[in-house]
C-alpha cells in the first residue's frame, strides 16, 4: 500500500456527490472557556466543547453534514444552545434537568492549565430513553452513527452504548465508535464497523502490558474475536498509529500508519480528529485505506491548530497525501 495517489480521492474532490449525514452521538456537551494570549492582552474564548462536539467540527469540515445528537440542561446547557449551531451540523437536542459540564483552562503560558471544572451530572431515566429513542431514529434514517463519550464516567451507563450498537447494527446501520472501558466493551458486542482507541486506553483498561507493537497488535485481535470491524489504536509521540483491517478490506492484515511529521502547537484532540476524519471519509464512499490517510491527516493537522477539532478540508487533503500505509512485520 503507498500513499494516496490523487486528490480527487479524497471527500473534498471536486464535484464529488454531497453525502449522507454522519450522526454523532454526543450525550452531554460541555460549556468550554479558553484564556489565550493576544500580544500581552487576554483573550477569552467560549465555545461548545466535549468528544462529539469536536468531531462533528471535523466532519462538516470535509464537506460532510453531521446530525448532532445530544442533551442540554441547567445554566451551562442554556449557553450551550446558542453555540451548537455549526455550519453543516444540524444539531438535534433532548432538554433534560441534568445540567452540562464545562471548564476554564488558561493557555496563556503555552501550555494548558485548569482553572476551573464543573463536571455534568447524570441523566435520569426518562431522560435516557429520550436520548436512545433520538439517535436510533436519526441512525436509520442516515445510515452512519459515531458514538463518542461524555467528558465524566457516571453521567450515562455504558448499557446504553451496547444498546445503541446493538440496535442500529442489526437493523444496517455503520456504527462507529471512539470510546474506552466499559464503554467500549459494551459496543463491541454490537459489532461496529469502526473502532478507534488511543494505546494509553488500552494500557489503564489493562488490555494491553506495555505499548510495544506487539502487545497492542494482540489486544486488538482479541477486540476482533469479540465482533468488531476495522480497529485502530492511535499512539503517542513518533510511534505509527496501528489498523487491524477488516478481512475482507485489504491485503494486509496489520498496516502501520506512518502520519505527517509536524510540530505540535496543541496536541489535546487528535485522537477526536483522526476518528472524525475516517468516519467521514467511510461516509462518502472512500475505500479503508484512503479513511486511514484521511483520519491521520486530519490528527496530524489538528495538532498544529489551537481548536479542537478544526481543520480545512483542503489542508487535509494535501497532507493526506503524505501519509503512507504500511503492512506491519
Amino acid at each position: 500500500m503507498t500513499k494516496t495517489q490523487s486528490r480527487a480521492d479524497t471527500p473534498a474532490r471536486s464535484g464529488q456527490e454531497r453525502p449522507e449525514a454522519v450522526v454523532i452521538f454526543a450525550p452531554l456537551p460541555v460549556l468550554t472557556v479558553t484564556v489565550e494570549d493576544r500580544s500581552g492582552e487576554a483573550d477569552i474564548h467560549v465555545h461548545a466543547g466535549g468528544q462529539g462536539v469536536w468531531q462533528s467540527r471535523m466532519v462538516s469540515s470535509l464537506g460532510v453534514p453531521v446530525v448532532l445528537c445530544a442533551a442540554l440542561g441547567g445554566e451551562t446547557g442554556d449557553v450551550l444552545n446558542h453555540l451548537l449551531p455549526i455550519e453543516d451540523v444540524t444539531a438535534r437536542i433532548v432538554p433534560v434537568s441534568a445540567r452540562n459540564g464545562s471548564y476554564v483552562h488558561d493557555r496563556r503560558t503555552g501550555t494548558r492549565e485548569v482553572v476551573a471544572e464543573s463536571p455534568g451530572s447524570p441523566l435520569d431515566r426518562h431522560e435516557l430513553d429520550s436520548l436512545y429513542e433520538l439517535t436510533l431514529t436519526e441512525g436509520l434514517e442516515h445510515g452512519w452513527v459515531l458514538l463518542s463519550g461524555p467528558q465524566e464516567d457516571d453521567v450515562l451507563p455504558a448499557d446504553l452504548y451496547r444498546r445503541l450498537a446493538t440496535d442500529l447494527g442489526a437493523n444496517g446501520c455503520k456504527v462507529a465508535a471512539d470510546l474506552s472501558g466499559e464503554r467500549l466493551q459494551a459496543v463491541l458486542s454490537g459489532n461496529p464497523s469502526l473502532i478507534k482507541v488511543s494505546h494509553e486506553e488500552l494500557l489503564d483498561d489493562g488490555q494491553a502490558k506495555s505499548d510495544d507493537a506487539e502487545d497492542l497488535v494482540k489486544a486488538m485481535r482479541a477486540m476482533r474475536e469479540e465482533c468488531a470491524g476495522t480497529i485502530v489504536v492511535s499512539r503517542s509521540g513518533a510511534a505509527p498509529a496501528l489498523a487491524l483491517l477488516d478481512g475482507s478490506a485489504a491485503k494486509a492484515d496489520v498496516v502501520e500508519i506512518e502520519m505527517p511529521k509536524l510540530e505540535p502547537a496543541d496536541p489535546a484532540g487528535a485522537g477526536d480528529s483522526m476518528t472524525a476524519g475516517m468516519v467521514a471519509a467511510l461516509a462518502g464512499g472512500r475505500s479503508i485505506e484512503v479513511a486511514l490517510q484521511i483520519g491521520a491527516a486530519c490528527g496530524a493537522l489538528n495538532v498544529v491548530r489551537h481548536g479542537l477539532g478544526t481543520g480545512g478540508a483542503r489542508a487535509v487533503e494535501t497532507l493526506a497525501e503524505r501519509v503512507e500505509l504500511r503492512p506491519w512485520k
